[in-house]
């Protein structure tokens, strides 16, 4: 079964990492999420889920402004051959959450099998502090780079 929202606040609590969450209404895509992006300060973001060609997986996290070639991005994370987005019911098997709510606090849930690489933008890392959804896109936490 996957974390929780709670879930996710107690193992960040458990490791002294503070955060602050902001409910809002359901958001699916960076252009429905613009106004929350004025209301909440920090770096927002896009995160990817994509799947190469032997079924490798990787989770993208970048700033919701940056341009991500989906043609070229394989050479840069590692991927054999081309990428393409993970289905829903994968996203879900792996990571617990659905469409629109894909976060890196999802990687929670693969802690075990450990079947997804987290690649960070180092542009979005240099932002302090940094926004995601808390496993579903009906809030938004904040937390330190």
């Amino acid at each position: 079964m996957p974390a929780t929202r709670s879930d996710l606040f107690a193992f960040l609590d458990s490791l002294g990492i503070e955060t602050t969450t902001q409910d809002h209404r359901p958001v699916f895509t960076v252009a429905e999420s613009e106004g929350i992006h004025d209301a909440i300060p920090g770096g927002h973001t896009k995160n990817l889920f994509l799947k190469d060609k032997k079924g490798n997986l990787f989770l993208v996290v970048a700033l919701h402004d940056a341009e991500i070639d989906l043609k070229s991005i394989h050479q840069k994370i590692g991927a054999q051959g081309r990428v393409s987005f993970g289905k829903a019911d994968l996203l879900m098997e792996v990571l617990g959450v659905e469409p629109g709510s894909v976060t890196p606090f999802a990687l929670i849930n693969d802690r075990a099998a450990r079947r997804v690489t987290p690649v960070l933008d180092a542009a979005m890392m240099a932002v302090d502090p940094l926004n995601y959804h808390p496993l579903q896109n009906t809030a938004t936490t904040t937390i330190s780079a």
